[in-house]
């Protein structure tokens, strides 16, 4: 008897199957939809906020600014060309730099306080 009873069993649990499969794969599709939103709000968006931002201040970049670089320097930006700068890093020492190495700009008056 227990024979045709554990293939009743099996019966009862293939009919039920193509429901169960199809409520994985809707999970699993939302599953992926959602890991993909969270990538993307946790990495990609504020990777390209924060390089909208580099990019507006170099477009701001003026002769004047006083700016510390992404190796640590801190200068007084003398000229400004299409790709690269000069600063002046004390009196009589100039520096050529690309412009995207600029990390940022300083207030007014900083270097004269170190």
């Amino acid at each position: 008897m227990g024979f045709w009873l554990s293939d009743a069993i099996a019966m009862v649990t293939e009919a039920a199957t193509p429901v169960a499969r199809q409520t994985d794969n809707t999970f699993s599709l939302i599953m992926i939809v959602a890991i993909f939103v969270l990538f993307y709000l946790m990495l990609i968006r504020p990777q390209s906020k924060r390089a909208k931002e580099h990019r507006e201040l170099l477009s701001k970049l003026q002769k004047g600014d006083e700016i510390v670089t992404t190796g640590g320097l801190l200068g007084k930006v003398t000229s400004i060309g299409e790709q690269f700068i000069k600063i002046a890093i004390y009196d009589g020492a100039e520096v050529h730099l690309k412009r995207s190495a600029v990390s940022g700009v300083l207030p007014k008056g900083t270097m004269k306080s170190i």
